[in-house]
């Protein structure tokens, strides 16, 4: 593995840390960007990598990613993440978790940890057992938040789609607009639902095209290949699965007015955010549209930290922020000239002590 510190990935990153214990067979990365508003706070994802610098490469956008997420969101947070390297049969123990939950306690609350890819609410409370600094816990009572923040992150993208439609095409209605949603499990399962409710026409694409051909068949709308759905004409592409899609072939391939989605780290190179304004793309930067679910966890750790528990309307509330957020980056992006991800990136650098 490449020393961390060489990476281009690597932005001065407070702390990394690789984690190996033999007698539970983990191996894991914790990734501390900045700690400039607060604690930081990322998601662990467990996943299996051909190459483990791949895994590091992945903690540090991703940790760099959460700093800039959690700034945009207003939250007294600052941005790491972790990664526990999965062998290929993705197996996962209860030690692991233990072993995993003992690396986070001895951070000291620098690092707290939430549910991400591979990694269920079931396995954050095991977690949990280990460490107090968690979040993405089950839900405490009727009414409150917690568990699964998927919800909450759909919530966010699909009032997103709505400003983007809104600011590009200058309607207040998705009736008739037509989505492209590529990714139908928890986070574009949700996006497509609420577009679906407003009277969008919907295309699906899914790595699982039995669960994409289902939620076609229950909202009326299209399955298409995921070969097939970045090229599918429609007023709006919403990518909610893994991220670097947006590259030269990807973006070239594009027949849409509006890209706003859910996957982190869209854009596959940072020059490829002016590539999609120079065609006359509207661009969410995808850390502050997606920031429903980082709110919930957020909210919902602060809340316990003083004895409380955090209600959906609560989190609801700042979720509907996002909006305006994205709506002040476009605003700016075509007063300088400059493409929406370079201002977002400007204005999350400046609220973390780096513009």
């Amino acid at each position: 593995m490449t020393a961390f510190w060489a990476e281009p990935d690597y932005d001065a990153h407070e702390l990394v840390q690789v984690v190996h214990d033999r007698a539970s067979g983990l191996t894991a990365i914790i990734a501390v960007h900045s700690t400039h508003c607060g604690p930081s706070a990322g998601g662990t994802r467990f996943w299996h990598y051909n190459d483990p610098a791949a895994a590091m490469r992945d903690c540090l956008r991703l940790s760099r990613g959460m700093s800039y997420k959690n700034a945009m969101a207003g939250l007294p947070m600052g941005g790491g993440k972790a990664v526990i390297l999965a062998d290929e049969q993705r197996i996962k123990t209860p030690e692991m978790l233990a072993a995993f939950g003992d690396a986070v306690e001895a951070l000291g609350g620098r690092y707290v940890t939430a549910e991400d890819v591979g990694i269920t609410e079931a396995d954050m409370v095991a977690v949990a057992q280990r460490t107090a600094h968690v979040s993405g816990l089950p839900v405490a009572g009727e009414g409150s938040a917690g568990g699964d923040p998927g919800p909450f992150t759909a919530y966010g993208i699909y009032l997103g789609i709505k400003a983007a439609v809104r600011h590009k095409l200058g309607k207040d209605s998705l009736a008739g607009v037509h989505v492209a949603v590529q990714g139908t499990g928890s986070v574009g399962g949700g996006v497509a639902r609420l577009v679906a409710r407003d009277g969008a026409n919907l295309m699906l694409a899914d790595i699982n095209a039995d669960r994409a051909a289902a939620l076609a068949a229950e909202l009326g709308a299209v399955a298409v290949s995921t070969d097939a759905i970045m090229a599918t004409p429609c007023d709006v592409f919403s990518p909610n699965a893994l991220g670097a899609i947006l590259d030269d072939a990807g973006i070239a391939a594009l027949d849409c007015a509006i890209v706003a989605g859910g996957a982190n780290n869209q854009l596959a190179k940072p020059q490829h955010g002016a590539v999609l304004a120079a065609r006359g793309i509207l661009y969410a930067p995808d850390y502050v549209i997606n920031a429903g679910g980082i709110i919930s966890v957020a909210t919902e750790y602060l809340a316990r930290r003083e004895g409380r528990n955090v209600d959906v309307a609560e989190v609801n509330a700042l979720v509907e922020k996002i909006p305006g957020r994205l709506e002040s980056i476009w605003q700016e992006s075509e007063a300088s000239g400059v493409s929406a991800d370079v201002v977002a990136d400007r204005m999350a650098q400046k609220l973390i002590g780096r513009g």
